[in-house]
């Protein structure tokens, strides 16, 4: 496995590599990597000759310098573990290689709608940071593909966007979430929970499930069921943010051309914001033929 912290060289080496034939595999991450990660990288593995790991935490996706500074990251470790799964290449760049003017100064990507709409209305600026830097990194590496995790749902909407508007020749294959055994979805901020937190955790995807069920069983009052998941991650603890229910394709409001949702939740727990969603499809279930039922 190769490391490379400067442009030139990782794209000396991609383009060698492409010369030879080789398919381009590129998973961009921030680092503390956990299993959903290497889930990303063995879709990655199987799907391509070359994979490539960024690992490189954005200042420009950061609303505040305390939450950027806070961010976890464990390069060694990080190394270690994509070695272990056979990875090619990893490019590691600082901050100043990446907006080598500062951030303030870099031309920046911007994905209208998307980006200002439910996340990022409350988090201004944070899609266009993510836009910029995967718009960026996409062009160092050049890849034939490029592996993101559903957790992140509005952010997978926004890079696809991106992709599809910029003419990119980059197919954005999105990998179901990694959740661990009691439910909790995989993330590199669950380390920053203390152990009484981390046992509650495991309540917003309960909670997201309980809202699913509710939607499956014929409630559209999604206000009123919004206000009842609200409710309960308040008794366990956690500290309701945002919860959405949208049209899963469009991620605007459910109309009557809307076949899937998505729930779409976040919570604090402690200073730990917590993110999780669900697609829910709307197309009622067959019901079994009486005649043909095994059931007496």
């Amino acid at each position: 496995m190769q490391i490379f912290a400067e442009v030139t060289p990782i794209r000396d080496l991609i383009i060698k590599s492409k010369k030879e034939g080789q398919k381009i595999a590129f998973v961009p991450t921030m680092g503390n990597l956990h299993e959903g990660h290497l889930t990303l990288v063995k879709k990655a593995r199987e799907q391509a000759d070359f994979v490539v790991v960024s690992i490189f935490v954005n200042p420009m996706q950061f609303e505040r310098s305390d939450d950027l500074n806070s961010y976890p990251r464990t390069l060694d470790e990080d190394l270690e573990k994509l070695a272990a799964e056979g990875v090619n290449a990893v490019f590691t760049p600082t901050p100043d290689t990446i907006y080598p003017e500062g951030v303030d100064s870099h031309t920046m990507v911007e994905v209208p709608v998307l980006s200002s709409i439910l996340e990022g209305a409350s988090r201004p600026g944070h899609f266009r940071g993510v836009a910029t830097v995967v718009s960026k990194l996409f062009n160092i590496v050049q890849p034939d593909i490029a592996f993101f995790g559903e957790k992140d749902f509005q952010q997978l909407a926004v890079i696809r966007k991106m992709t599809h508007d910029m003419a990119l020749n980059i197919e954005v294959i999105g990998v179901p979430t990694v959740r661990e055994m009691d439910g909790l979805a995989m993330s590199s901020r669950n380390g920053l929970l203390t152990i009484d937190e981390r046992q509650r955790a495991p309540v917003l995807a309960r909670t997201m499930r309980w809202v699913s069920s509710a939607v499956r069983g014929g409630r559209h009052d999604y206000a009123s069921v919004i206000e009842d998941a609200t409710d309960q991650l308040r008794a366990a603890g956690l500290q309701s943010d945002e919860i959405f229910i949208r049209d899963a394709r469009t991620l605007m409001a459910i109309d009557e051309n809307t076949t899937q949702i998505v729930i779409l939740m976040s919570a604090f727990l402690g200073k730990v914001r917590l993110i999780d969603n669900q697609v829910v499809d709307l197309s009622p279930e067959p019901k079994l033929d009486e005649e043909n039922s095994d059931v007496e």
